[in-house]
């Protein structure tokens, strides 16, 4: 069964209650339907940020892409979650990752486990969390065959990466839904799949700007980037044919943009209701 297009979008500035409050209701006029926050240290705390977002709108659905979930204990997130959860009256969704960045794991006086451990780590909380709060939609973002495993077997929503350039031989993208699908066995239809697009073209001229695409590929060539799944460009009806092919061909129905592109791809979301 074909699924409803979801699409979110992240914020471009968070240092003021009255920016966040801004920021949130244009997003949601806009016709977006998540408002998404990360989790980093050096960026503001993910809960205050989006208890500011859920106060200024009402049917915006709030979310984090997403928790490192090596930073907590699970019964204190599964605490700051059920109050996100009862104030927003429902609308909250758990992002969660195995974080990569030791930087932040030495900032906070934490020790940086093995990239197996992270992920077993991440496991612990995600049962956790889908034991004590099993009304909470859970999204796990990543990429490896380990963390994928979790997602597909515990969580609701699967965030994927989209991989490396698409040629006529290889299709990182749909090895990775296939790798899903075999993991989740007869749970897989229940999925929601999502993608982050990461280029967007801004400036009326159909070229996106791949810095932030390079910035996790940087051995890969623009003709190649412009391959991958997170890259649109051309027309605004262009980019509507390509989410639509994209929901298509590979079953993912929830979009993230990123906040510089908000405002360029909410003509795309219009186009395509």
């Amino acid at each position: 069964m074909t699924k409803d297009f979801r699409f979110g979008f992240g914020l471009r500035h968070t240092d003021s209650g009255p920016a966040v409050r801004e920021a949130t209701r244009r997003g949601e006029d806009l016709g977006y339907d998540v408002l998404l926050v990360p989790d980093h240290l050096g960026a503001p705390a993910p809960f205050p940020v989006l208890a500011t977002a859920a106060a200024a709108t009402s049917r915006l659905h709030l979310g984090t892409f997403v928790f490192n979930a090596c930073f907590y204990k699970p019964a204190l997130l599964a605490r700051d979650v059920a109050a996100m959860r009862d104030l927003t009256e429902g609308r909250f969704e758990a992002g969660l990752g195995a974080g990569y960045v030791k930087e932040e794991f030495d900032a906070a006086e934490l020790p940086f486990p093995s990239a197996g451990k992270r992920v077993a780590y991440t496991a612990h909380v995600t049962s956790y969390l889908r034991t004590h709060l099993p009304d909470v939609p859970v999204m796990i973002a990543g990429a490896g065959d380990k963390l994928l495993t979790v997602a597909a077997q515990q969580a609701q929503i699967i965030g994927l990466t989209g991989g490396g350039p698409r040629t006529d031989d290889h299709d990182p993208l749909a090895e990775r839904i296939s790798f899903v699908r075999n993991a989740a066995g007869a749970r897989f239809d229940e999925l929601e799949l999502n993608l982050a697009i990461t280029a967007v073209p801004t400036d009326g001229s159909g070229i996106p700007n791949l810095s932030m695409t390079r910035h996790f590929q940087p051995d890969v060539s623009d003709a190649e980037l412009m391959t991958t799944p997170g890259v649109l460009s051309g027309s605004t009806t262009d980019m509507a044919d390509r989410i639509r092919d994209l929901r298509e061909r590979y079953g993912v129905s929830y979009f993230i943009v990123q906040p510089p592109h908000s405002e360029a791809f909410a003509k795309v979301i219009a186009e395509l209701r």
